[in-house]
């Protein structure tokens, strides 16, 4: 017997997506899936709004940042001891706590203006008619995390999501994958930036060091897998590869120019997104990884490593089992991800035609929803429930904090946990309850009944509906529709 198309509405707002908005579900109805299939597309994922700065834009100001700290430190060494004044004469100014001063007022503004793109960020979620395309972005930006918990990543990760992530996510997952590595968000937050070969030029003239962290990523959680068949020889010649790839130099090319060859080689060659390749820094040299030969070269020798690296079948395949896991279970159905992996394959990473196949498999629709949400989920999913968008910073992150998902702070490179054990825990719902309650005083006036069936439709259980419509208090209902394991879950 067919389903009712307003069931496979509910799964498509609330699996797939992050939730219904009033009248969504009736809106969907008519074709579920082709729903889905219309934002599977290039460019369809929503834009947050927002007058922000460019990633080379950002890079001036680290740099701005970078020489006022340097100063502060030269300031504090240079600065002494002074006696104290008497008789009421004015203390001169101390240079060295003002160059101090200006290097936090810099920082705290960098800071407040990356937490004012992540309420953007939100803000899309709660709103956007797109809640495909918007799950589908988060879920790649988890993949290729780069995290708040590193100051210096912190500062571009409004612009890491905005220009390298976003743009991509329905294109070939090696435009994806390069476009991650090589911003400066990722190359700062697993210290690509100070990578020096030792037989590079720059390497020569001192003590300097590889740095592998990059390359072990790249290969560990980005593309083939721990189990991938690579070598810890493959991580280092991947590493010397990698080397140079890094930020522009302050000075510019027209100093570089001015210099001639020795500076340019410092100076960088510019690229896109606040990316620049040094070659004073670069090992020289061809390289193997995983049995392939790369031919001597810049910044396009590691380019190369990474792309045969995206191409191959064993990052499919773990990729694959990665999407399924995040959308439909913790455990899979075999089926779907062999779906995944020969949709991957046949398009050689064609995203688009990776989440067509997601949305149209039959294992995706299984009626029982069996992933818990996120916090950011749970969050941006009551919002969208109640037709509201969040407004203010503070209350955003400090719920964010409380419920154990800072804002862009996943605590590892592995990114955020994706199973219902990371997120379900007794402790957890208790944080979650706290909230709804929160939530519910504030939305006293609401009826939350209608709420839950306009939220939930064909999802909403009898039991839940019962829970809230005798609930003692309309705050109390709505704090009941919020912790209904069918809101709960997707």
């Amino acid at each position: 017997m067919p389903r009712p198309a307003p069931l496979d509405a509910a799964i498509a707002l609330t699996r797939f997506g992050l939730g219904a908005k009033p009248g969504e579900i009736a809106a969907v109805s008519a074709d579920p899936k082709g729903w889905l299939e219309a934002q599977a597309r290039p460019g369809s994922a929503p834009t947050p709004a927002g007058r922000f700065e460019t990633s080379e834009q950002r890079v001036e100001r680290y740099q701005d940042y970078q020489t006022e700290t340097a100063q502060a430190r030269r300031a504090r060494r240079e600065a002494e001891p002074r006696p104290a004044m008497t008789g009421g004469e004015a203390a001169p100014a101390d240079p060295a706590q003002a160059a101090f001063d200006a290097r936090r007022e810099s920082r705290r503004e960098l800071v407040r203006e990356t937490a004012e793109e992540f309420l953007a960020r939100a803000q899309t979620g709660a709103t956007t008619d797109a809640g495909f395309a918007e799950r589908w972005t988060l879920f790649w930006a988890n993949v290729f995390t780069a995290s708040t918990t590193k100051f210096q990543a912190a500062v571009f990760m409004g612009q890491y999501e905005r220009e390298a992530i976003r743009p991509h996510v329905f294109g070939r997952f090696e435009d994806l994958a390069l476009a991650a590595e090589s911003h400066p968000a990722m190359l700062l937050y697993l210290d690509q930036a100070q990578s020096i070969g030792p037989n590079s030029p720059a390497g020569e003239r001192r003590q300097a060091g590889l740095n592998e962290n990059l390359a072990r990523e790249i290969l560990e959680l980005h593309t083939v897998g721990a189990d991938g068949g690579y070598t810890q020889a493959d991580v280092t010649e991947f590493a010397r590869a990698l080397t140079g790839w890094s930020l522009p130099r302050r000075g510019g090319q027209g100093s570089a120019r001015g210099r001639g060859r020795r500076a340019a080689l410092r100076a960088g060659e510019p690229g896109e997104n606040g990316f620049a390749f040094i070659p004073a820094v670069h090992e020289p040299g061809e390289r193997t990884v995983m049995g392939r030969r790369y031919p001597a070269g810049g910044a396009e020798q590691g380019q190369a490593i990474l792309r045969d690296l995206a191409n191959r079948p064993e990052t499919a395949r773990r990729l694959a089992r990665r999407i399924a896991v995040h959308f439909v279970a913790d455990e899979p159905s075999p089926a779907l991800v062999t779906a995944l992996e020969r949709a991957w394959t046949g398009s050689r990473g064609d995203l688009a035609v990776v989440a067509k196949a997601l949305a149209t498999h039959p294992d995706s629709w299984a009626p029982e929803a069996r992933k818990v949400k996120t916090p950011y989920e749970f969050i941006v999913s009551t919002h969208r429930a109640m037709g509201t968008s969040p407004r203010r910073v503070p209350q955003l992150q400090q719920a964010l904090v409380q419920m154990g998902q800072p804002a862009w702070a996943a605590p590892s490179p592995e990114g955020w946990p994706d199973t219902a054990a990371d997120w379900a825990g007794p402790d957890a719902l208790v944080k979650r309850l706290n909230w709804a309650k929160t939530v519910g005083d504030a939305a006293s006036a609401a009826d939350a009944v209608a709420m839950a069936e306009s939220a939930l439709g064909e999802r909403l259980g009898d039991r839940s509906r019962q829970f809230v419509a005798r609930a003692e208090s309309r705050a109390e209902a709505v704090t009941l529709f919020l912790m209904s394991p069918e809101f709960q879950r997707r």
